[in-house]
Order: C-alpha cells, then sequence, then structure tokens
C-alpha cells in the first residue's frame, strides 16, 4: 500500500474516533443536564414493599404503587398484601393507619350438589369462555362456573376448588389482593372484612319462583333475615338479600332464619360448598 493511501486511511480513523469522542462527550452532559431526579423515597418504599408485584393495588408492580404513593395519588395502606403499613407511611411522614383486613368471599354456594346444569360444558376450562358459550352450563346465571379461573389467578396459592365444583378460600393465605375478584365473569367474588363472619352466599336476583328450579340454596327474597335482624345490617333489594357489614354484629340470627340455608357464618362456609 503506498503512503499516500495509508496517511488517508489514518486521517479518517482519527477522524471517525474524535468525531466519535465528541458525541459521546455530548451525550455524557446533556443526560446530566436533563436527568429527572428520582425522589429516594420510591425506592425506600418499594422496598418496603412485598414484592410480589401482583397488581392487587391496581398499580403495574410495586414499583408503580411505590411511585404513586410517593406522588400522593396512591394511599400508603395501598398495598393490600402488605400487613403493617406503618413503615411506609414514616418514609412519607404521615400518620400510621391500620387498613381492616379484607379476604375474598365466594358469594355462592350453588355446587354441583345444589345447582342445576343445563348441559355438560365440554371445552377449555376457563370460567371466561364458558361464560361466552350461551352462559355457561349452569342453569342459574348468576352462580359461579366452577372452572377454577379464580383459583389460577390467585398468586397466593390461597384457593382451591372443592368437589362440589366451587372455590373455597383459606383466609389465612388470603391477602385480599383482588386478582380472584377480576377474574370472575360473574363476578360474584368480593372482598370482606375477615372480622365480619356472616355472608349471603348468592347473586341471583330473580324472584323466588325463579329462583327455586334452579338451586336449592338460592335467596328466594323472603325478607325473613331482614325482619329478624336485631342489627338493622340485612337489606332485601331486588329480590336479594344483602348484609351491611358496618352494622352486623355477627349474632347469626339470619343464619338461623333462613328457609333456604344462603346465609353462612364464614366458618361454615367451606361445608356449605364441599
Amino acid at each position: 500500500m503506498e503512503a499516500g493511501s495509508l496517511n488517508i486511511i489514518l486521517h479518517g480513523v482519527a477522524v471517525l474516533l474524535v468525531l466519535g469522542a465528541a458525541f459521546g462527550l455530548g451525550l455524557a452532559l446533556a443526560s446530566r443536564k436533563l436527568a429527572v431526579e428520582s425522589d429516594p423515597r420510591i425506592d425506600e418504599i418499594e422496598g418496603l414493599l412485598p414484592g410480589a408485584n401482583c397488581g392487587g393495588c391496581g398499580y403495574p408492580g410495586c414499583r408503580g404503587l411505590a411511585e404513586a404513593i410517593v406522588a400522593g395519588t396512591a394511599p400508603v395502606t395501598g398495598c393490600p398484601v402488605l400487613k403493617d403499613h406503618a413503615p411506609i407511611a414514616a418514609v412519607m411522614g404521615v400518620e400510621s393507619t391500620t387498613a381492616e383486613r379484607m379476604v375474598a368471599r365466594v358469594r355462592c354456594a350453588g355446587g354441583l350438589k345444589e345447582a342445576a346444569q343445563r348441559f355438560i360444558y365440554i371445552g377449555v376450562e376457563d370460567c371466561a369462555a364458558a361464560q361466552t358459550l350461551g352462559g355457561g352450563a349452569k342453569a342459574c346465571t348468576f352462580g359461579c362456573l366452577g372452572l377454577g379461573s379464580c383459583v389460577k389467578a390467585c398468586p397466593f396459592g390461597a384457593m382451591t376448588m372443592s368437589d362440589n365444583g366451587l372455590p373455597v378460600v383459606d383466609e389465612a393465605k388470603c391477602t385480599g389482593c383482588g386478582l380472584c375478584v377480576k377474574a370472575c365473569p360473574r363476578q360474584i367474588i368480593t372482598l370482606w372484612p375477615v372480622a365480619k363472619k356472616v355472608i349471603v352466599l348468592c347473586m341471583n336476583t330473580e324472584k323466588g319462583a325463579a329462583v327455586r328450579p334452579v338451586c336449592k340454596v338460592g335467596c328466594i327474597g323472603c325478607r325473613l333475615c331482614s325482619k329478624n335482624c336485631p342489627a338493622e345490617a340485612i337489606l332485601v333489594e331486588n329480590n336479594l338479600a344483602r348484609i351491611i357489614p358496618e352494622r352486623c354484629t355477627n349474632c347469626e340470627v339470619c343464619v338461623e332464619k333462613c328457609p333456604m340455608k344462603t346465609i353462612k357464618g364464614a366458618d361454615k362456609q367451606e361445608s356449605a360448598v364441599g
């Protein structure tokens, strides 16, 4: 290779190196100047969160919740999994509040033994898929479809399917994250205060004459529960009994008076669906 050609190549390489160094320096300076300072409290709060990234708080993972807490758009008690929110409150410089522990409750007692079936479902083992197929096999169009989508959605192993085709909640494991609530296409799972032991296990709003043929334990709207409740904690709306948890004293008078055995105390719910 001639000396002139070599000099040209070396000159070109030198120019590229200089340009690369200049661009690199420029980017480094720009990144420093334009960098958005991250609030150190975000990292601190994220470290205090359980790291489950379950989404039960409504934010994209624990990092998303930490950012929302620091921004003031989420409360310090925003994590449904965390039992003690005092450390997060301390980081934010606010008073610690104790949120009432909530657990999932399945508001249906009409399993394979109690509820009539319209046909045998053969398809994808998914409640939403069954719901789109003529509303599912169960004759009660308000009841649990029994395919366990809620069980699959629970990241804490707090739900199992009983032999009677209904989900059972292990309250000791349940964190109240609400993912099972979102997974149920019939919206029969609700978050309920763990201290409140009585709940109506039915969501059917049809009249009693329509309920009886499809389910042996469906609410018929007879109002015996509301008439006998000493705390006036039960309302009957749209043919369906509803308990007001703030008023309920767990006396279980309604449990005794219900002719359909639709109302249960929490300690009796597993046997009711087993």
